[in-house]
């Protein structure tokens, strides 16, 4: 059990887990729930916003390097204990944060004079 720190009026427990992804430990407070759900081919994984979805869950910080790691790394795979769907995990990742999903692409303008 962790309690509040001297000053803190906080003394209740906070559940601590670790990110998937920098296999950091936090409060679970600080982290985002993904679950993996039956899909059409096989096991999706999604975003459990509410924390109440039923089954195993994997926990990971809101940070895109986190992200990327967790899903270089096929952690969500490892955590699920068997292959799953991660595409839609991303983007539903990128929206909820508003990071981009991608590549950072640079965008080149046409020279002056110059023709297409």
């Amino acid at each position: 059990m962790r309690l509040g720190g001297p000053g803190t009026t906080d003394t209740g427990f906070h559940p601590i887990r670790t990110c998937i992804g920098c296999r950091q430990r936090g409060d679970q407070s600080e982290l985002m729930r993904v679950v993996a759900q039956a899909g059409d081919e096989g096991k999706v994984a999604v975003l459990d916003a509410h924390r109440r979805l039923s089954g195993r869950g994997a926990w990971l910080h809101p940070d895109p390097a986190c992200m990327e790691t967790a899903l270089r790394r096929k952690a969500f795979h490892r955590a699920f204990r068997g292959a799953v769907e991660t595409g839609q995990l991303a983007l539903q990742f990128h929206a909820l944060t508003g990071t981009s999903n991608g590549p950072r692409q640079e965008t080149v303008l046409p020279e002056s004079g110059s023709e297409n």
